[in-house]
């Protein structure tokens, strides 16, 4: 099962991917019925249109193999994380070790400038060989703020085999999208119909 990185999502973005970019960065792998496997950061090329869609780095940052490696490493600990606190387990001390050591590469306060014609204004500075630094603590300061903020409480996995999405669970809703409701919905109805066939 090799994974696909330059294909489009499949999905939509799940409940709250939108709110968090915690979520999105846990939900670019992807795994698919049939064994398919989507990584929105399987390649550099792959992973630097997919930290420029979202402001991490400029469309030209030339993200190299071994930003991705860090990339993947932080999401598998950030998934890690969520999922610990899914089902209500302690945190592995490597994921906590590794989302912290994100957060403390770079400041992560705006820095006071001034500008001759506007005054003054904050902003972060990131030189380009900080891009991947700035993504990374990025990356993490959002998951922290999602695990220790009000929405922790909403953090669920999607129910439907395969998928490895995470949502934000609003009233009863179950799964990250239509297509896994759907497909779950399927599966019920087939396995009910299988356990229980009609007269015949």
């Amino acid at each position: 099962m090799s994974p696909t990185a330059t294909a489009e999502p499949a999905l939509p973005p799940a409940p709250g991917a939108e709110q968090y970019l915690a979520l999105d960065f846990a939900n670019s792998a992807i795994a698919l019925p049939g064994g398919q496997f989507v990584d929105l950061l399987g390649s550099p090329a792959a992973a630097n249109r997919w930290l420029a869609e979202r402001g991490l780095a400029p469309a030209d940052a030339g993200v190299q193999e071994m930003c991705v490696t860090q990339l993947r490493s932080l999401r598998e600990h950030v998934k890690a994380l969520f999922a610990a606190r899914v089902a209500a387990l302690p945190a592995l001390p490597a994921a906590l070790s590794a989302v912290n050591d994100a957060l403390t590469r770079v400041p992560t306060a705006a820095l006071l400038f001034w500008d001759e014609k506007d005054g003054p204004y904050r902003a972060a500075p990131c030189p380009t060989n900080e891009i991947l630094d700035h993504a990374l603590a990025t990356l993490a300061a959002n998951t922290a703020d999602l695990l220790t903020g009000p929405d922790a409480e909403c953090l669920a996995c999607c129910d439907a085999t395969p998928c490895n999405r995470y949502l934000l669970r609003r009233r009863r809703r179950q799964w990250c999208s239509t297509r896994c409701g759907d497909r779950a919905r399927a599966a019920r109805a087939y396995a009910r119909r299988r356990n229980h066939p009609g007269p015949g």
